[in-house]
């Protein structure tokens, strides 16, 4: 866990056509002013976690070249914890104008390696990042659902790389499309995974996703399909900078749970959240997709220059 994050704060958020063919959790809403409304959901739920402890660093998107999706940046990079970061190959062609805002990360973290496997976007297989990949970084097991995003070469290519092991399986929604996204359906935590077991219709698969988790020390707590397109699954465990261990969801996931899975979550976790409504209306994306973990050292303003 950490209690730092990067957050990227949008200037022109919007439905993102390019992505709608496999994003089923996309709505193209009738509302207007969506990116007002989005940049007021994404200011006060940097307050709120901010008010809880974790230590956000927000990067400003630019207007050129337009990239809509930009709020949604663990996509596109991760951080880890021996000092590496992972640059990801993108399905959408504007979404991989996304790295545009790596310069600043450079300026403001200290990067020991950086690995950019973005070269796959040439042979149109991708990776998107922790969207594709749920990482239990503890186990170094990086759970993947195979969809149109996310290809078993590019896994294979990360975790000879870092060292991961890969648990792979297939997961459709209710109408039998492939779910284009990992996080969606399943959040790790240290002692606690939420999971729709119910989208990986092979049993063997779901077998062996529930086996991974059980071993490796995980209370597995099981959400139904209403619940994962609630964005019950799109959680983030994150811990405060006094070590205080919050769970941080949307509104609109937080009110989908029973009081029992509320009563479980709260024995290992506070429970955050704040209203994403807007960004997951458009977006299709929810808490866990405006978060990327940062476990990289801050540079003093002297390194900075």
């Amino acid at each position: 866990m950490t209690a730092h994050i990067l957050m990227v704060r949008p200037i022109n958020f919007a439905f993102n056509e390019q992505t709608a063919a496999s994003n089923a959790f996309q709505k193209l809403s009738e509302q207007t002013e969506v990116q007002q409304k989005a940049l007021q959901e994404f200011d006060v739920f940097v307050e709120v976690l901010r008010e809880n402890g974790v230590d956000v660093t927000v990067l400003n998107d630019t207007p050129e070249p337009h990239t809509p999706d930009s709020i949604f940046p663990n996509n596109w990079v991760s951080f880890h914890e021996d000092g590496s970061v992972f640059l990801y190959p993108m399905q959408a062609e504007n979404r991989r104008l996304e790295r545009k805002v790596f310069y600043a990360i450079k300026e403001a973290f200290e990067t020991k390696q950086v690995y950019d496997l973005s070269y796959f976007e040439d042979q149109d297989k991708f990776l998107e990042g922790t969207g594709s990949m749920v990482l239990d970084r503890e186990n170094k097991l990086a759970y993947a659902c195979i969809s149109p995003r996310t290809a078993i070469e590019v896994i294979d290519e990360f975790c000879k790389i870092s060292g991961y092991q890969s648990v792979l399986f297939h997961a459709k929604d209710e109408a039998g499309k492939a779910i284009y996204h990992t996080n969606v359906l399943m959040c790790i935590g240290d002692r606690f995974a939420v999971i729709c077991l119910d989208s990986i219709a092979d049993d063997t698969e779901k077998e062996a996703v529930k086996e991974a988790l059980q071993q490796s020390g995980k209370e597995v707590v099981e959400i139904s399909f209403a619940q994962m397109n609630a964005f019950a699954g799109n959680m983030l465990q994150l811990q405060s900078k006094a070590g205080e261990s919050l769970l941080v969801m949307s509104r609109t996931a937080f009110s989908s749970l029973t009081k029992v899975q509320i009563e479980t979550l709260e024995r290992y976790c506070k429970l955050i959240h704040s209203p994403l409504n807007t960004i997951e209306s458009n977006g299709g994306g929810s808490a866990r997709c405006m978060m990327a973990e940062v476990f990289l050292p801050v540079k003093t303003a002297s390194q900075q220059g």
